[in-house]
């Protein structure tokens, strides 16, 4: 602990952030994926200057079938016209399965041809390593792609999660194509080690917060990739804005986005999709509440606390 003190000197006032949201794929009535309500959502997060991620946990990646992933790159290639958008390189298998460094190629091959910029997820294979051979999967994802993020999962968000070492951390910062790292571990002290890390070894390389608990992050020198941020891309955006401009509306607006976190991550952390579903059918943005088969639920009490937040809100909303 000894080495993060004193922080002040990791924040940047008026920092451009980079902000990409994790696109919630909304569902219809018939518990089907509601295309038109996703492609609206991809649309706003745009317009609201983020960049959109998609096929990654907020999206239930690890429920989709294969071509429903395919359909969802699809879409948002045709929506993007080569604007810039990320999209999770999933593997899914089970506890004792080896690494399948040919489905992950295979996967960033199809990322890459629908024009986007891969994010590689954790699977039980990938957790298993140790960390040398971590190391040496990651140094051969980047002799044969010449752009990619890597991803620390805690395991709270799914079983084949990891966070790694110091160690492991600080050699893959190092690598040239891998241009950075979403880190959801829901802890502000690994962050910081993290950030302290990256500004000496490569301050280029992204270090994106994914924790929805501490949205606050992007002060010290992260940018971001949350699932929060699907429940409101115009405010965060707007927050972005108001830390750019140096404007003290900034802690306002981050305090009452960070409520909202604190209640829809709460545990069980994934059925904080259900909370954004709730959330922006409340708002008028989608038409249904229903959350993907096999995720969990919240209650229906959910929903007038979600109002009061709403509420809350509003005058950013104007």
């Amino acid at each position: 602990m000894h080495n993060l003190w004193p922080l002040h000197d990791l924040v940047r006032p008026r920092r451009a952030i980079v902000g990409m949201s994790a696109v919630l794929l909304p569902l219809d009535h018939n518990k089907s994926v509601d295309w038109p309500a996703f492609e609206r959502h991809v649309k706003r997060t745009v317009a609201a200057g983020l960049i959109p991620a998609v096929n990654m946990d907020t999206g239930f990646t690890a429920l989709l079938d294969h071509a429903t992933r395919q359909e969802v790159l699809h879409r948002t290639e045709n929506l993007l016209e080569g604007r810039p958008f990320l999209a999770g390189a999933y593997v899914g298998d089970r506890p004792g399965a080896p690494l399948d460094f040919d489905r992950y190629r295979s996967g960033i091959e199809q990322i890459r041809n629908a024009q986007g910029t891969p994010i590689v997820f954790p699977s039980f294979g990938l957790a298993a390593l140790p960390p040398q051979e971590v190391i040496l999967f990651f140094e051969r994802l980047g002799r044969e792609f010449p752009k990619f993020y890597a991803f620390e999962l805690g395991e709270m968000f799914h079983p084949s999660g990891r966070i790694w070492d110091l160690d492991t951390f600080s050699e893959i910062v190092k690598i040239p194509q891998c241009a950075g790292l979403k880190h959801s571990s829901l802890n502000r002290v690994l962050e910081w080690q993290r950030l302290r890390i990256r500004d000496r070894i490569r301050p280029e390389f992204q270090l994106l917060t994914g924790n929805d608990l501490a949205i606050d992050m992007v002060i010290y020198g992260s940018d971001y990739l949350l699932g929060l941020s699907t429940f409101a891309p115009d405010l965060f955006g707007l927050r972005d804005q108001l830390w750019r401009e140096g404007a003290p509306e900034f802690y306002a607006l981050n305090d009452w986005l960070q409520y909202l976190g604190m209640f829809a991550f709460r545990a069980p952390v994934p059925a904080y999709r259900h909370s954004a579903a709730q959330f922006l059918k409340l708002r008028g943005m989608i038409d249904c509440d229903f959350t993907y088969p096999g995720s969990p639920e919240r209650p229906d009490s959910d929903r007038d606390i979600l109002r009061g937040i709403l509420a809350g809100l509003a005058p950013f909303l104007q």
